[in-house]
């Protein structure tokens, strides 16, 4: 039996979340292609008969210009912290940037195995991907340098095997059955709010959250009541749409992916409030799951 804890850490939309997913094989985190979807460290469980590996998809990385911001980085990199193998991953088709130096140089201070993934092979050439495992290898000293397709699961099984030598608990932190960490209104509310990010601009997705008010599971159906919290009403009426059309799309969008998720018909009655600077209120933060009690 072996069983631990791994940190899937790098900058925003580098494949953290796609590659949590992959290994899962089930939908834990939301994916898009837009930058700094995930907002709160997501645990996804593996578990097989002798192993047992807690997967924490991490926020991605950035400059912070908001309290919102600043919690997701500071959530990232304490959540590193606390793992038994840091994967920190990397888009291949960018390689290792000056940007990465500075949260490396901090991840190996944690004295805590730290893999590379380079991310995305699948698009690059051959000699491109040599290139960046040359430069990773040259410049940095990773316990371990594996190329990988989170999206197509390329080389998943080999990375695998490697980070199973890793580990070296012996119990198993959460029931067999375990999959994820987070509640059932925190996934019902980041499956609205991904439906919201792929339909919308592209300033409406860092300035919305989503808050469910209710949930009533019936033998035939789910009745659930959420809100949709966006800072200005301009947003307010990008969300809606004209007359509604743009509500009623990401409404149809979520309720699909619900259906599936719930095994049963699903009915999604979606209202959208404006609080203004909402991203920067500590307490409304709190309340809308993205600060705990130690923070």
């Amino acid at each position: 039996m072996k069983s631990g804890f791994v940190a899937i850490v790098g900058r925003a939309n580098a494949g953290k979340s796609t590659l949590i997913n992959s290994l899962l094989e089930r939908k834990i985190a939301i994916t898009t292609p837009k930058a700094q979807t995930t907002r709160n460290a997501i645990m996804g469980i593996l578990n097989r008969e002798d192993l047992q590996i807690v997967f924490i998809d991490t926020p991605g990385l950035h400059v912070a210009k908001t309290s919102l911001g600043s919690y997701m980085n500071k959530e990232a990199m304490a959540q590193a912290n606390g793992a038994d193998v840091i994967c920190y991953i990397c888009d291949g088709n960018k390689g290792l940037q000056k940007e990465d130096k500075e949260i490396l140089d901090k991840l190996f201070s944690y004295d805590i195995p730290v893999f590379l993934l380079i991310n995305k092979i699948d698009e690059l050439k051959d000699n491109l991907l040599i290139e960046r495992l040359q430069y990773a290898a040259n410049n940095y000293e990773f316990a371990e340098i594996i190329p990988i397709s989170a999206m197509n699961k390329n080389n998943l099984d080999e990375f695998m095997k490697v980070l199973v030598t890793y580990l070296h608990d012996d119990i198993r932190y959460f029931p067999d059955d375990a999959v994820t960490n987070v509640s059932k209104e925190f996934l019902i509310a980041e499956m609205i709010r991904e439906k919201i990010i792929i339909n919308t601009f592209e300033e409406i997705p860092h300035l919305v959250a989503v808050s469910v008010e209710e949930i009533q599971e019936l033998d035939n159906k789910v009745l659930i009541e959420a809100t949709i919290i966006c800072n200005k009403d301009t947003h307010k009426g990008i969300i809606i749409g004209r007359n509604g059309t743009m509500l009623r799309k990401i409404n149809n969008a979520a309720t699909f992916d619900l259906k599936a998720f719930f095994g049963k018909k699903v009915v999604l009655s979606l209202y959208v409030r404006v609080e203004e600077d909402w991203l920067n209120k500590e307490k409304r933060l709190f309340e809308l799951g993205y600060f705990t009690d130690n923070d």
